[in-house]
Formats: C-alpha cells, structure tokens, sequence
C-alpha cells in the first residue's frame, strides 16, 4: 500500500490565559491508502485536535511546534499541510483532498439552507463544476449512501431529516467532492445501535468502492473493532499504543488500554460488574511528569513511572506500545 498522509512528531499547544496549555504530545503515525485507522481515547485525550491537524482547522490560539510535520501525499505531489496559509491553498486539505464527518450533523449544516444547497455550494468551491452538474452528483450521492427519494431529500433542510439521515447527507456531502481521506469524528455516537451498524456498513463500502483512507475518531471499542484494520490508543494527548485492531484488542498490552476494554459490558456475563478505568484524565493545566498515566495506573514499576516519559516500545512486529514494563523489559 502507498502512504497517504504522514504526521510526524505533532505537538500542539493553545494559547490561554494560564499560559500555553499542552493537547497534543510527540504524535506519529501514517495512514494508507484504502486503510482505516481507529484513533481512541477518553474525552480529552486529543483525538478530534489531531484529526482537526490535519485540515489546519484548529482555533488561531493553537501553536505547533517546530518540529511537528503533516505531510499529505496527494496525486499533485507532497502537501506540507501545515505551511499552508492562504485560503485557496487551505481549499486543498478543506474539503479538497481531505473531508470530514462531525460527531453532530445539525451543528454542521445550516439551519435555514437546504440541504441540496450546501452540497452545490462545496462542490462549486472545489471544483469548477456548474451548479446543474453539482446538483446531479450531489443526488446522486446522496442516493448512493441510502437516502431513498433523493432528489426530494435534496431539497429539504436538516431539521426535516432523522438523525439516520442527517449523518447519511453529511458522509454524502464528504464525499461529493472525492476525498483521499476522510475523517470521521464519532460519527455513530449519536445514533441508535441500529443505525450505527448501517453507518458503520456504509464506511466499510465506502472504501472498497473510492480506495480511500478513512480515519474513525470514537471512544468505542466495539466501534473499532468492527470497522478499522489499526487502531492508536490516546491519552492525554499522547500516543500510548497501536497496532492491528485484533492484536490490540484480543492482547492489550498498555494498563489503560486493558482498562478500556476491561470496561465494555460482558454480553456473556450480564452480572458482572462494570470496571472502568479508576480516577479521572487530568487536567491539561496539571499536566502529570513522566507517563501520563501513572495517576491512574496500577501496575506501576518504581519512580520511573513517575518521573520518565516512556517511548514507543515494539511488543510485536506490528504492535507498539509506550509503557516502562516493556521499556524494562526490552533492556
């Protein structure tokens, strides 16, 4: 497989009123084409800051630094994404090349805009189509995520639409214009279980038919073992493991991706108890030293825990993970 978008070394920061506050740590990883990466962790733990890295859409108060690098490998040639400054150089990872599916569809599209009307509008910006060719491909994709009667849905506004469908017209909108890749942040979390194996399905289609790469943003695991070939586990803005989603899955290897797993209710034991992982992610203000998760964690080896950063120790060919158990050891 050819690579499709490299990060290299992000580090992001945001300006704030106690000084600059840390949301991304050191994170790498690449994605390939026709591949789909699950990005997981707790609320907080950086996923959607490092999705949103990607199409430079964080707020103006976030510093990257120096050495963080996102490198986009579109048919043109390399994207250094974050050089890029002006509007219609940014129009190549917004929308462009790159697409993007939010967590809630009616926070996304405009209320008083029809549905239809939105989709033309992107397709016009990106492309120098005519407003009756975009409305032709825009029903047409609508069509093809299942929205029945299209060319009616087209015409109505998002508040007209059930959950299903307004997270149906949203993929449809994302992908009218051909992405590379496409994000998806939490995009079942709002939905029922019914219309999440439908969503979830549609993905899977979605990248046999376009070849795209897809990276899925969810805190649930069930979610990612369903839908991605690798999953990178977050906390606290950094990476703390990946590998093969059934590697990581069937043989966790970092204490907090045992406890997230450990946490998912036991179908074939419906008395057990629920475990979550104990305490609470910290604060980016108090910023724990050493691993990130020490606060939480209850395997820990000594004062290294508390006071080294741990780095990405191979446990597997294809299986990393940052915890000093394995750094130990590894020596």
């Amino acid at each position: 497989m050819s690579a499709l978008i490299d990060v290299e070394h992000l580090t992001l920061q945001f300006r704030t009123d106690e000084g600059l506050v840390t949301a991304v740590e050191d994170v790498s990883f690449s994605l390939n084409k026709g591949e789909v990466m699950g990005l997981v962790g707790e609320s907080g733990s950086g996923k959607s800051v490092t999705a949103k890295s990607l199409m430079h859409l964080n707020a103006r108060n976030a510093v990257y630094a120096p050495g963080s690098k996102i490198t986009l490998h579109a048919e043109s040639g390399p994207v250094d994404v974050l050089s890029l400054t002006r509007p219609a150089e940014l129009n190549i990872v917004r929308g462009g090349a790159i697409s993007m599916i939010f967590q809630e569809p009616m926070a996304s599209f405009a209320p008083a805009i029809t549905i239809g009307k939105q989709m033309v509008e992107q397709l016009q910006l990106h492309s120098d189509m005519s407003k009756k060719a975009a409305r032709a491909l825009s029903v047409e994709m609508l069509d093809r995520v299942g929205i029945s009667d299209a060319s009616s849905r087209f015409d109505q506004y998002a508040f007209e639409l059930s959950g299903g469908m307004r997270q149906r017209a949203m993929i449809a909108m994302a992908l009218s214009t051909k992405p590379a890749l496409l994000v998806a942040d939490e995009p079942t979390t709002a939905l029922d279980v019914t219309i999440q194996a439908q969503v979830i399905d549609l993905m899977k289609d979605l990248v046999s038919e376009f070849h795209m790469g897809i990276i899925f943003i969810t805190h649930d695991l069930g979610v990612v073992a369903q839908t991605c070939d690798r999953v990178n586990v977050m906390y606290l803005g950094r990476l703390i493991e990946e590998g093969p989603v059934r590697e990581v899955i069937r043989n966790p290897k970092h204490p907090y991706t045992q406890g997230l797993i450990s946490a998912l209710p036991k179908l074939d034991d419906l008395d057990a108890p629920l475990t979550p992982v104990p305490g609470d992610i910290p604060s980016p203000l108090e910023r724990p030293s050493g691993c990130v998760f020490h606060t939480r964690c209850g395997q820990m080896i000594g004062s290294a825990c508390r006071e080294q950063l741990p780095q990405l120790t191979q446990v597997d060919p294809s299986h990393t993970v940052a915890c000093h158990i394995y750094g130990q050891a590894a020596a």
